[in-house]
């Protein structure tokens, strides 16, 4: 793994950090921050064993693996997974360059399973020791000790908890069958307020009603019987 340009550092920011997994929330929120936040692309993370894929974002190319910028904020844009051998590999290696870039401390965002939700707020938090060394998040409801994390947010808590690094997941409740823009609004405002910026979900909760109602469409076209006579 490379980052271009060589030697971009991340000195004092926050970064975070989404990937894909449960309803798409960690990479729909980070997106979404980078377009409201306005911020700057400042850095490619160059893998050899990313997979062989190129979009157009804005009328240029956007890598697997972007860092933006803004102000004393990082973000992780992951458009890909690695290759399913070497995941594992990747996210050590990341998390390295990460600690190493100078970042303070990662927020990552991930999505959870709603149908475990038993009340109480649409988010579970969990944090290394070196974050709650920091005095943690207070008051925030935590996540249970007889659930399991998975993906790649899993692998970072990991290497950065062994690392003793200042990391947490912030992890919203989550529709498990399709993108969930709903739970990237819960993220959206959740960072909001750890990091002092104001940010309009209203696209967010329209986009979340137009696949649910498209859903409903569906699900009544299901129930309804056929209109086809055979003879």
């Amino acid at each position: 793994m490379r980052v271009v340009p060589e030697g971009a550092r991340l000195d004092g920011t926050s970064m975070i950090a989404g990937f894909h997994g449960i309803g798409a929330t960690g990479y729909w929120t980070v997106k979404f921050l980078i377009t409201e936040l306005k911020a700057q692309r400042k850095c490619f993370i160059d893998y050899e064993h990313a997979p062989a894929v190129a979009s157009q974002v804005e009328g240029r190319i956007a890598t697997p693996y972007e860092v933006y910028s803004n102000g004393r904020l990082s973000l992780l844009k992951a458009e890909v997974s690695p290759v399913r051998e070497r995941e594992n590999e990747f996210y050590r290696r990341l998390g390295e360059w990460i600690m190493g870039s100078g970042a303070s401390e990662v927020a990552l965002v991930g999505g959870l399973d709603e149908s475990l939700r038993s009340g109480g707020a649409p988010y579970r938090v969990v944090m290394t020791s070196a974050f709650l060394g920091k005095g943690g998040l207070p008051s925030e409801p935590l996540f249970e000790e007889d659930k399991l994390i998975v993906g790649p947010v899993a692998s970072l808590l990991n290497f950065f908890e062994m690392s003793s690094f200042p990391a947490y997941a912030v992890l919203a409740f989550s529709n498990t069958e399709h993108v969930d823009p709903r739970a990237s609004a819960v993220a959206v405002d959740f960072l909001s307020k750890r990091y002092g910026f104001s940010a309009d979900t209203t696209p967010l909760i329209r986009g979340a009603e137009v696949i649910e109602n498209e859903l409903k469409v569906m699900e009544e076209r299901e129930r309804r019987p056929s209109a086809s006579v055979y003879s």
